[in-house]
């Protein structure tokens, strides 16, 4: 198998999306961690810190808008399945009642990123 196959394993990923991230990351190794290539989707909040208090903003929006969108409507999908059923992923739905629901996405789409990066590292098939 090859990276696309295992990417496409994940939920919110399709051929699409696995073909399109496995084209654009050829070595994942270039990344420390998941949340290093997640910042480089540009998916992870920007800071606004000063004198050690942590503040944090929206999404940076840095990095391959493509990749990043396909993320997003990936991890809409996993949101409307669970909005349907709430007994498939629990944390999202505990998420939804504290958050809106495109922060739950954009949150989803984040982590979703990490799963693809551990993935490609791996280079092992996704599992729950």
């Amino acid at each position: 198998m090859h990276a696309c196959s295992h990417l496409a394993t994940i939920p919110g990923i399709g051929p699409i999306t696995a073909s399109a991230i496995a084209a654009a990351v050829p070595d994942p190794g270039q990344f420390r961690s998941g949340r290093q290539f997640a910042a480089w989707l540009g998916l992870t909040p920007r800071p606004h810190s000063s004198g050690g208090k942590e503040r944090l903003g929206g999404i940076s929006k840095q990095g391959d808008g493509y990749l990043r969108r396909l993320l997003v409507v990936g991890a809409t999908a996993v949101v409307r399945m669970v909005r349907k059923d709430p007994k498939r992923q629990p944390w999202l739905a505990e998420l939804l009642e504290r958050k809106t629901v495109r922060v739950a996405t954009v949150g989803l789409a984040n982590k979703t990123a990490r799963i693809a990066w551990a993935v490609m590292t791996r280079k092992e098939v996704y599992a729950a």
